[in-house]
């Protein structure tokens, strides 16, 4: 067992750096967890705390994701207004996510959804002066700044990102020492959830230009003690939300990667693979 003093580092990523004032659109999701990686394997550090749904999903040689700890909300919330339904038409809706977008526009395409960056407090300060009628953040996000503001969105609306409201506490592939100590803290549903998600991403091959949502959950234990249950749901779409794929699937607890596998075939099957490859090249600057 590791020693129980321990030091916290602060690392400053690329992606902290640049998310005030380049757009979504550019560089891709390893900017917030590079440094972090590489200190990692350089041996600077021991454990990683990422946000889940800024991690890859292919790991760099050497590392891995030992631990998850139990999982925030994970929904959007929309700031500035009750309800999506009850936004007027032609609103102004601010969002620095592709993802957001395309569901946002999927539903309601009389939105005028706008790009918007900066931290929490300059998006809801945005917000204040009139700039925009409403904002959609991560719940999460929200709590864990002390702020009260937004209404959750129910998933049936939209999906939230592979891995929102998660954690992953990342290490080098082999400490069991290191593995030990983060499965102590580790929520089996929440890893269960993640492992799911992340399967699907992979699958898909998906990237942070494509609007691609996932979001999966623990049933009720099966009859005869043989495991949870596990459903998944996702969403891929095009930009402006004029044409998307969604799918649902339930499986075994058991087996969250064969199940995030099994819903990206059937989306690859639906055409995703089109939909995905034409968002990427419409995400492109220009």
């Amino acid at each position: 067992m590791l020693d129980a003093d321990v030091e916290l580092v602060t690392i400053r990523t690329s992606g902290d750096e640049s998310s005030t004032t380049l757009p979504s659109v550019l560089g891709d999701k390893s900017r917030f967890v590079k440094e972090l990686e590489d200190a990692l394997l350089r041996g600077e550090i021991d454990l990683a705390v990422h946000s889940a749904k800024d991690v890859p999903a292919e790991l760099p040689e050497g590392l891995a994701i030992v631990g998850v700890p139990a999982r925030a909300d994970p929904r959007d919330a929309l700031c500035g207004c009750p309800a999506l339904d009850e936004l007027p038409e032609g609103a102004r809706v601010g969002t620095g996510s592709l993802r957001r977008r395309s569901q946002l526009l999927a539903r309601r395409p009389d939105l005028r959804v706008e790009e918007l960056r900066g931290n929490v407090d300059t998006r809801l300060r945005r917000l204040a002066e009139g700039g925009y009628d409403a904002l959609v953040l991560a719940a999460a996000g929200l709590a864990r700044l002390g702020r009260e503001e937004g209404e959750p969105i129910d998933t049936a609306l939209m999906l939230p990102a592979a891995g929102q409201g998660c954690l992953a506490l990342q290490a080098r592939a082999g400490d069991s020492d290191l593995a030990e100590l983060a499965g102590a803290v580790t929520d089996r549903s929440a890893l269960t959830a993640l492992t799911a998600e992340r399967a699907l991403v992979s699958a898909l091959d998906a990237s942070c230009h494509t609007p691609l949502a996932a979001y999966a959950e623990v049933g009720v234990e099966r009859e005869g003690g043989a495991g949870g249950t596990l459903r998944l749901r996702a969403f891929a779409g095009l930009p402006d939300g004029s044409h998307w794929i969604g799918d649902s699937l339930e499986g075994g607890a058991a087996e969250p990667a064969a199940l995030g596998r099994a819903v990206a075939e059937r989306m690859l099957a639906a055409g995703a693979a089109e939909v995905l490859a034409e968002a990427e090249r419409a995400a492109q600057p220009r």
